[in-house]
């Protein structure tokens, strides 16, 4: 009588047994491809960041260079003003 009643349970308990196998294999499939994916967003941020560095190490070489360029032109102006003010003391 009890083999009679697990013999009536059997599709059951093969069901209970897929539906928790399964279970658990899609949970370590979630698991997975979240970090596969978290992974690949990874990659992609640091080359974006990488990017963003090399423009701005550009950026700063393009001003250091304009830079430069001002204290040239300071420079002759500070020149510029010094002849012109030996000349007019000349004058006076």
């Amino acid at each position: 009588m009890v083999e009679a009643d697990m013999a009536e349970h059997a599709g059951t308990f093969f069901l209970l047994s897929t539906l928790t196998l399964v279970t658990i294999l899609s949970i370590f499939s979630m698991k997975y491809f979240s970090a596969a994916r978290r992974a690949r967003l990874r990659g992609a941020n640091d080359e974006a960041y990488r990017a963003l560095a090399e423009k701005a190490a550009a950026a700063q070489a393009a001003s250091a260079t304009a830079l430069a360029g001002l204290e040239a032109d300071l420079s002759e102006m500070k020149a510029r003003v010094a002849a012109m003010e030996r000349v007019l003391k000349e004058v006076e």
